[in-house]
C-alpha cells in the first residue's frame, strides 16, 4: 500500500497476476473436484485457495480468485465456461438493437458472492496482506460481449466500434458505470486496492483509445480512485500507455513490450507503477529467473512507487520453484 502511494518501503513488494492457478498443484486439486464458475461461486473456497496461495508464496497482497466475466451474466450474457474452450457467451451483441439485451447494473446482489469472498479473504489472512478487488475494463467485457469469447483479432469489436458508433457508447457506458459500482462494492467489502484489467484492449491504436475507450474508463475507475489505490493494467500495446494514465489509475501496470523506466516516464512520476517481468522468464532455469528479477529491480534502483510484478498472468506450465525463486529474490533472498 505504501509503494501505491510511493512512500518509501524497506524492500520492493511483490505479487503476481494469476498466482492462484493451473501451475499450482493444490490449485489443480481442488479444481480436479470443482468447477470453475462454481468454485467463484463459492466465496469460502475461493478465498480459501488464495488464501492458501500467499501462505505458500509468501508474496505481498492477495488479489481474490474470481474471474473478470460472471458480471456479465445478471447483466444479461449467457455465460459458459466451456471445457477446453474457455468462455463462452451464446448470445453475443452483434448488432446495435442488441445492446438493448445488455442490462446495467444498479443492483449488485446477483454478484454478491464476489463481495463475500472479498471479505472472507480479508478476514482469513493476516492485517499486512492487503487484499486487491478486480474487475474487467469496459472494452474487454464489451470485447466478450460482442465476440462471444475470446479472439485474436478481436474484428467483430472493432467493427461494431466504427459501424455502430452510438450504440458502442451506449453499451460502454452501460458496462463501464456497472465496474465502477462493482469496484466500489468490493472496497466496501474489505478490499484495500482494486485493479482494472483491460487484457485485450491492446488491438486498439492510440486514437481509437483515445475516442472509444478512454472516457468509459475513466468512468469505471473514478469513483474507486477516490477512496483507495486504484491499479490501471493494459497489455499488448506500450503506445497506449499515456492515454491509459489520462484515464486514470493510481498505479498504472506495464506489460513486458516497454522497459520499465521508459514506461514510468511515458505515464509520469507522480504515478506508481507495477510490473514487468515477461512471464515466460519463469519458464527458463532458476538463475534465469533469478539474474531477470534482480536486473529489473537494480535498474528501478529501490524508486518509491514500485510492486514487482509480472507483465501478465502466470502461465499453466510454469514451475512451482521458479515463481518461488522469483519471491525470494525479491524479498533479498
Amino acid at each position: 500500500m505504501r509503494a501505491c502511494r510511493r512512500e518509501a518501503v524497506e524492500r520492493t513488494p511483490v505479487w503476481l497476476m494469476r498466482q492462484a492457478g493451473r501451475y499450482l498443484p493444490e490449485y489443480r486439486r481442488v479444481r480436479a473436484q470443482v468447477g470453475f464458475m462454481e468454485l467463484c461461486k463459492t466465496p469460502r473456497l475461493a478465498a480459501d485457495v488464495m488464501i492458501a496461495t500467499v501462505e505458500r508464496l509468501g508474496v505481498d497482497a492477495a488479489i481474490i480468485f474470481s474471474d473478470l466475466l460472471p458480471i456479465l451474466e445478471p447483466m444479461g450474457m449467457d455465460l459458459e465456461f466451456a471445457a477446453g474452450e474457455g468462455p463462452v457467451i451464446h448470445n453475443p451483441l452483434r448488432g446495435s438493437t442488441d445492446v438493448a439485451r445488455c442490462r446495467e447494473l444498479t443492483d449488485l446482489d446477483p454478484v454478491g458472492f464476489v463481495m463475500d469472498c472479498v471479505a472472507a479473504t480479508r478476514a482469513g489472512l493476516d492485517d499486512g496482506i492487503p487484499v486487491i478487488g478486480f474487475a474487467g475494463a469496459p472494452f474487454t467485457l464489451a470485447g466478450y460481449c460482442i465476440e462471444g469469447g475470446t479472439s485474436r483479432s478481436w474484428q467483430h469489436t472493432r467493427a461494431f466500434m466504427l459501424r455502430h458508433e452510438a450504440a458502442w457508447h451506449e453499451l460502454m457506458g452501460r458496462l463501464a458505470r456497472t465496474v465502477s459500482r462493482y469496484l466500489c462494492a468490493q472496497l466496501d467489502a474489505g478490499a484495500q486496492a482494486v485493479q482494472l484489467f483491460d487484457s485485450w484492449v491492446g488491438c486498439l491504436g492510440p486514437a481509437d483509445y483515445a475516442r472509444y475507450v478512454l472516457p468509459h474508463s475513466r468512468t469505471a475507475l473514478e469513483a474507486a480512485a477516490h477512496r483507495a489505490p486504484v491499479i490501471h493494467f493494459a497489455t499488448g500495446n506500450p503506445a497506449l500507455l499515456p492515454l491509459l494514465a489520462e484515464a486514470g489509475g493510481t498505479v498504472i501496470g506495464i506489460d513486458w513490450r516497454i522497459d520499465l523506466l521508459e514506461a514510468w516516464r511515458v505515464v509520469g512520476p507522480e504515478r506508481s507503477v507495477q510490473g514487468n517481468l515477461d512471464p515466460t522468464i519463469l519458464l527458463a532455469d532458476r538463475a534465469t529467473v533469478r539474474q531477470r528479477t534482480r536486473a529489473l529491480l537494480d535498474q528501478v534502483a529501490g524508486r518509491p512507487g514500485h510492486i514487482l510484478n509480472l507483465g501478465h498472468g502466470v502461465l499453466p506450465e510454469t514451475p512451482v520453484e521458479n515463481v518461488l525463486e522469483l519471491i525470494a529474490t525479491a524479498r533479498g533472498g
